[in-house]
């Protein structure tokens, strides 16, 4: 008699399970893998299949769904991941024999460069920071000078525990993905931020407490400032530095971060280091956009390159 395959709901929680415990998964990469393991269950469950059962077929027509969703191939691609690793996960366990989604062939992606804003422009940034006051001024130059100056992940960021920055030293030991700690950098600036933010820490403590673990408590359910929040700040603050906001995320700071380092002669395994990269070839994009900046330089001020110029207008 051919054994009966767990519901969608059971291996998916078996999987989650797998994460959590095998691979030290962080709560928003368990939270991703839910939503894309949970969506792509709702869909076989229209073809009246369990995401245990579903066959290539079965995938195949779940992509081209996803394509009329509007679905850019970068979020679809990442979709096939999520249930790649699902499948191996249910091969892993005998709980199928084969891999369905082996035979299907991922979107071809483009390399997308970062979003990047230049010094002056997170020069006003900071600017404009500096001229904001109270608890609620504090606390946002902190985060930027913070960010700004050792490159985090917006989660290493707003969930940092408040012991990370009570030592007086030039450095942060970070633990970042997979629980893997690290060193990043911590500036004179950053630092003198922090002080004068710690000042008006307990302004944001949740109410009728007196103590938080968190650098940046908050109120608010997580115990601490969320990422979509500090997000919003950062576009209120953009609007006052006359940046465009949609320019403007918690993300775009640790680009520049890179960006700017890179500028300034930092090594590719020194800049891989402070971000955390597991693969060197992650850090490589960043060469990609310093190369066009470069390039944009030479064709603005090159001297061969302004006779160019003067020659085309004079035909």
């Amino acid at each position: 008699m051919a054994r009966e395959t767990p519901s969608s709901d059971t291996l998916i929680d078996r999987f989650l399970e797998m994460l959590s415990a095998e691979r030290n998964a962080a709560e928003n990469t368990r939270a991703a893998y839910t939503r894309d393991l949970e969506d792509a269950a709702e869909f076989m469950a229209s073809r009246k299949v369990t995401l245990g059962d579903t066959a290539t077929a079965d995938l195949s027509a779940y992509l081209a769904a996803l394509d009329k969703r509007g679905f850019s191939a970068r979020s679809t691609a990442r979709r096939l991941s999520a249930l790649r690793q699902f499948f191996k996960f249910l091969v892993a366990e005998n709980i199928r024999s084969d891999d369905p989604s082996s035979a299907i062939d991922g979107p071809k992606l483009g390399r997308p460069l970062p979003k990047l804003l230049d010094e002056e422009e997170m020069a006003r940034l900071i600017e404009v920071c500096a001229a904001l006051d109270g608890p609620s001024g504090a606390r946002l130059k902190a985060l930027v000078e913070l960010s700004y100056a050792s490159g985090l992940r917006v989660s290493e960021l707003v969930g940092m525990p408040l012991a990370a920055v009570l030592r007086e030293q030039p450095v942060l030991i970070v633990r970042g993905k997979g629980s893997k700690e690290r060193m990043v950098p911590l500036n004179a600036p950053a630092r003198a931020a922090l002080t004068a933010y710690l000042e008006h820490r307990k302004a944001f403590l949740p109410k009728g407490t007196k103590s938080s673990p968190h650098l940046f408590p908050s109120r608010g359910q997580e115990g601490h400032l969320t990422r979509q929040r500090f997000g919003q700040l950062l576009k209120e603050l953009a609007l006052k530095g006359n940046v465009a906001p949609e320019r403007v995320s918690p993300h775009v700071l640790r680009h520049a971060f890179a960006t700017h380092l890179l500028d300034h002669g930092a090594d590719l395994r020194s800049l891989q280091k402070m971000l955390g990269h597991a693969d060197i070839a992650t850090t490589q994009i960043y060469t990609h956009v310093a190369g066009k900046r470069l390039a944009e330089l030479v064709e603005a001020h090159h001297p061969l390159a302004a006779a160019a110029r003067r020659k085309k207008t004079e035909h």
